[in-house]
């Protein structure tokens, strides 16, 4: 499995990242390109400790039985629901965003196990590092694969 710890998995997303143009539209889904680095940025600061978020109830009900589905192989589905946090919908500069974004995942990769959050899941609950690093890695390229690169 792909992973955030990983150089050579954090410089392939980055690659990506760079391909995308103010004329890639999505796949599926309401966001823009802009919209979307912005909400996967958003998720990189949950990671890296920059910002906690509660835990919400259904995650409480749900989220235990559904925590393999963040890390393991299987691509997430497309439309899922999101915690408010990550929705944006303002105007974002794609430059911008991509450096943004880039830095988080380049910052998160070399700082390794100590720089990831102990903080739950607002969903899923208590992950390990590991987990969360395949995780965000697993959310950033299903963004990357809406976007057709």
């Amino acid at each position: 499995m792909n992973s955030l710890f990983s150089k050579e998995d954090v410089e392939s997303l980055v690659q990506r990242i760079q391909q995308l143009t103010p004329e890639h539209q999505a796949l599926w889904g309401k966001m823009n390109v802009g919209q979307m680095l912005a909400h996967s940025s958003s998720a990189m600061e949950v990671v890296r400790d920059q910002k906690h978020l509660k835990r919400l109830f259904i995650g409480y009900v749900l989220g235990g039985m559904l925590k393999k589905q963040f890390y393991n192989d299987k691509p997430f589905k497309k439309n899922s629901p999101t915690h408010p946090y990550f929705v944006h919908t303002d105007t974002r500069e794609l430059e911008a965003e991509k450096e943004h974004l880039i830095n988080h995942l380049r910052s998160f990769q070399e700082g390794g196990i100590a720089k990831c959050t102990k903080q739950p899941h607002s969903f899923f609950g208590k992950l390990t590092e590991e987990q969360w690093a395949m995780g965000i890695y697993k959310h950033t390229d299903h963004h990357l694969t809406q976007f057709g690169v």
